[in-house]
């Protein structure tokens, strides 16, 4: 997905460009994204394909255009020092203008439909944080806001949800900041302030040092929860998850299976590592390893489902008879007529209205004490029962454990 440049008139004379992204379906809400002091460069502008991919239609307006238009940085220490020096020479006040002169351009869209939010990194942070405050956007997100205490006297001014995204080791945004941000919005609970351990400034910048994958997934499903509660769109997850487990297991249909998903999706068996990633890959594996390869009587027993705002959670028995080599659960075994049962969760990432990934976790040792390659009696393992244990709580538990008749005695 690319995005193209459009021109923004600011309200005080002149324009600037903007970076727009929009979703491949046409329209959607509208996000407003703001930069970090490296400018609309290669990164600014994958965060804005990214959250088009997602459904929304992104403008992104370059904010250093009155100090020298078209700044696009890299991460060296001499890219640093340079973006440091712009932003000794940046305006706020004015900058939040030129937001909402890019708030107006950007509800002009043919394709902007509905509400708009904010969201920025590192500057755009705090940029974000004021727009909540003085724009009126209907929701805002901000990444390690730096300077976000020193216009705390703006927070009454927040009318709308926001989400703030902080990282535990940010020199930035230390101990005290973070505890004087939170105690300005104490009893707000539309205003969520997330602190992530261990990671530091900048941690969601994908290729970035500091990048630490863990957080930035999570502070993506944080922000993308508020973006579809207040601006939407509202996908039926459970029917694309549904309509996808169908083309795998009922038609097997490879095409029609890759159809629901998004143009470089991946997927990850845990246990065996099996699986692709991206569409050529992932399309070869379900063609010669999953989809045609499954057991006749394959079964799958609805256990539990989660549906959260970008992904879905399925708790389910997966039950099968072991008449084939089973590529991606029993890679190189071969057929042992053996039956299997056995718990498995199927964790379902989407992007807008399709599919981005699935992480599938089992329990192997089960798997292979139930066709004969595992002695129970040797290691800490069981076979079919646990996955009568799911759907049955009153079975024995602690079976495994010798010392459990000990602890009965104990008291």
């Amino acid at each position: 997905m690319a995005g193209r440049w459009i021109e923004v008139k600011a309200k005080d004379g002149g324009s600037f460009k903007a970076y727009l992204a929009t979703p491949d379906k046409g329209s959607g809400p509208g996000i407003v994204l703001l930069q970090e002091i490296f400018g609309i460069n290669a990164y600014i502008r994958s965060v804005a394909d990214h959250y088009a991919e997602e459904g929304y239609v992104v403008l992104a307006p370059d904010l250093f255009w009155r100090i020298k238009p078209g700044i696009e940085l890299g991460f060296t220490e001499e890219d640093r020092k340079q973006a440091f020096a712009y932003r000794e020479k940046f305006d706020v006040d004015r900058a939040v203008e030129d937001i909402g002169a890019t708030i107006a351009a950007l509800r002009a869209q043919p394709d902007m439909k509905g509400k708009v939010g904010a969201i920025g990194f590192c500057l755009g942070g705090l940029l974000a944080y004021l727009s909540a405050a003085r724009l009126g956007v209907d929701c805002a997100v901000s990444y390690y806001g730096v300077g976000i205490e020193q216009v705390l006297g703006e927070a009454a001014k927040v009318k709308c949800p926001m989400v703030l995204h902080m990282g535990e080791k940010d020199r930035w945004t230390p101990p005290a900041v973070v505890n004087a941000i939170k105690s300005a919005f104490e009893g707000r609970p539309e205003i969520e302030i997330y602190v992530y351990p261990g990671v530091d400034h900048a941690f969601s910048r994908k290729g970035g040092s500091n990048f630490d994958k863990p957080a930035a997934m999570m502070a993506h499903s944080r922000s993308i929860a508020l973006f579809r509660k207040v601006l939407g769109p509202v996908f039926n997850l459970t029917a694309l998850w549904e309509q996808h487990c169908y083309y795998e297991f009922a038609t097997r249909d490879v095409d029609a299976t890759m159809s629901t998903m998004v143009a470089e999706p991946y997927v990850n068996h845990v246990p065996t590592m099996t699986g692709g990633v991206g569409a050529r890959d992932l399309s070869r594996f379900y063609k010669n390893h999953f989809v045609n390869s499954n057991p006749a009587d394959t079964r799958l027993i609805p256990i539990s489902r989660t549906v959260g705002a970008d992904r879905v959670v399925d708790e389910m028995i997966f039950c099968f008879t072991h008449d084939r080599e089973i590529d991606w659960m029993l890679p190189g075994v071969k057929p042992t007529g053996k039956y299997v049962e056995v718990p498995l969760i199927a964790v379902v990432n989407f992007r807008g209205g399709k599919l981005y990934h699935e992480h599938i976790y089992w329990d192997q040792a089960s798997v292979l004490v139930q066709i004969g390659l595992l002695d129970p009696k040797l290691i800490p393992a069981a076979g079919a029962e646990t996955a009568k244990k799911v759907l049955d709580e009153t079975l024995p538990s602690n079976t495994l454990m010798k010392r459990w008749a000990e602890s009965a005695k104990a008291g």
